[in-house]
């Protein structure tokens, strides 16, 4: 996302705005998550304005109709699994208010009715953005397209909006690696009080009452991958980590009793095969390099478990 904010704001220099946004949102972040929380709400309204606006200028112009009939003309199944595994690691933030868990007046009530109402407003947001630009470029030309929403407000004849797609864009992009940096550094957090990771990254500033080494150690290591990675493998690489992630929270939720709240059995059971389906169905770089860094991941963590296991 850090590299996204750049492609926007300023492509020749994409790496450095990438660090720049990084550290930016690191000291937002720092600040307390109210301050974060104001900041989300700006960029939400920001993002939601320029949404409608793309949506009622496509679907509002003749470019719509003469686009229509090439609808799906190009698509493919196995198209279609790769574009949905490629994007899921923009879809998935939804999940991260249960990170914040901690920090949110009464989260045995807020979060099960956050997390609901952001997915839906989500879907629809979504599948209203799709429609109009599909009904404008039609597939093939939406397939080709690096900018498309630019593109469709363009050849909507709304030319004035393509500089306001722009900003909202890399407005987007910001609001969703603060989400990031927010929800990765409380992951890091717990694992530092597991004592997966060094137990010092547990500490929580007295004032600020965030993890405050945590934040500072995601910020750098996010900075120095924004500073030499590639945004298209980087997408992909994300992409399969936060399937198999979702997939392995899929398989918990199966082994939850009733009295816990298990679901019925056949949601988790959908969810897991259809993780599996999509991260699978990515690049086969992007699955070899996850499926790397995992088993690096496992093994580290077996040698530990085992080192544990003779001391006591």
């Amino acid at each position: 996302m850090a590299l996204t904010v750049g492609s926007y704001v300023w492509p020749d220099q994409a790496h450095a705005v990438a660090v720049a946004a990084v550290v930016a949102l690191t000291a937002v972040n720092y600040g307390g998550v109210q301050k974060s929380a104001w900041f989300t709400r700006a960029v939400v309204a920001v993002v939601l304005a320029v949404l409608v606006a793309v949506v009622v200028a496509a679907l509002s112009s003749s470019a719509a109709d003469a686009a229509r009939l090439d609808i799906g003309d190009d698509a493919t199944f196995a198209g279609v699994l790769q574009a949905a595994g490629l994007l899921f690691f923009a879809f998935a933030g939804y999940a991260r208010i249960a990170t914040l868990g901690e920090e949110v007046r009464d989260p045995a009530r807020t979060i099960p009715r956050a997390i609901p109402l952001a997915l839906g407003i989500t879907l629809v947001v979504y599948a209203a953005v799709a429609v109009a630009v599909l009904m404008v470029l039609g597939s093939g030309a939406l397939a080709d397209a690096a900018a498309p929403l630019s593109d469709a407000v363009r050849a909507s004849g709304a030319d004035w909006l393509v500089p306001v797609v722009r900003v909202g864009a890399a407005v987007a992009a910001l609001g969703s690696l603060l989400a990031l940096i927010l929800g990765v550094s409380r992951t890091t957090l717990a694992m530092a009080r597991d004592r997966h990771l060094p137990h010092a990254l547990a500490a929580v500033h007295p004032r600020f009452k965030v993890p405050h080494r945590a934040e500072l150690v995601v910020g750098v290591v996010v900075a120095v991958i924004a500073a030499t990675a590639d945004v298209r493998g980087a997408i992909g690489f994300s992409s399969f980590g936060v399937l198999v992630y979702y997939a392995i929270a899929n398989a918990s939720a199966w082994t939850l009793s009733p009295d816990e709240g298990r679901p019925a059995r056949i949601i988790p059971a959908l969810g897991l095969t259809g993780c599996l389906v999509l991260a699978f169905a990515l690049p086969a770089t992007a699955v070899i390099a996850g499926a790397a860094v995992l088993a690096l991941g496992a093994a580290v963590y077996g040698v530990r478990r085992a080192v544990a296991a003779r001391k006591s």
